[in-house]
């Protein structure tokens, strides 16, 4: 693991954004609004497991560097719609389908039980980095009681 969060974090940002110091949290949010699509300061809290503030505050920030763009919702004027500004789509594109492009190539040999296995065990993994250290009991796969 250590090697691949190191590698990925060598993914250089693209020469347009890099004067905006991006941090790891917008990489994350943009990444949403990239694969997900448009949406709701509070649909990405959710997704980004954050405070709709702690959104709303990155959300400003790319906003005043034109990264990304709040719009009316067509179906209710009340509610704002967050999206990646246009002339910033392929830049960010680039940037962050190249990861995207080479999962699909990793899991692509194995088939769907394997596949499920690979995500199962990084689910658990990142359940089980939420446990205190001194709690060794296995952790259940994903979706599944460790009781039966």
């Amino acid at each position: 693991m250590p090697r691949l969060v190191g590698r990925a974090k060598r993914i250089p940002v693209p020469a347009e954004l890099r004067s905006m110091a991006l941090a790891p949290r917008h990489l994350s949010l943009l990444s949403h609004l990239l694969f997900d699509g448009p949406t709701t300061v509070n649909e990405l809290a959710g997704r980004l497991e954050v405070a709709a503030t702690t959104v709303s505050l990155m959300v400003a920030d790319l906003s005043r560097h034109g990264v990304v763009e709040r719009i009316e919702d067509d179906a209710d004027r009340r509610r704002r719609i967050v999206r990646i500004a246009e002339p910033h789509r392929p830049a960010i594109e680039t940037w962050l389908t190249g990861s995207a492009s080479a999962w699909r190539r990793a899991l692509a040999p194995l088939t769907p039980r394997e596949r499920s296995l690979v995500v199962d065990t990084l689910r658990a993994f990142e359940t089980a980095l939420e446990r205190p250290v001194d709690d060794d009991r296995p952790t259940p796969p994903h979706g599944r009681s460790a009781t039966r």
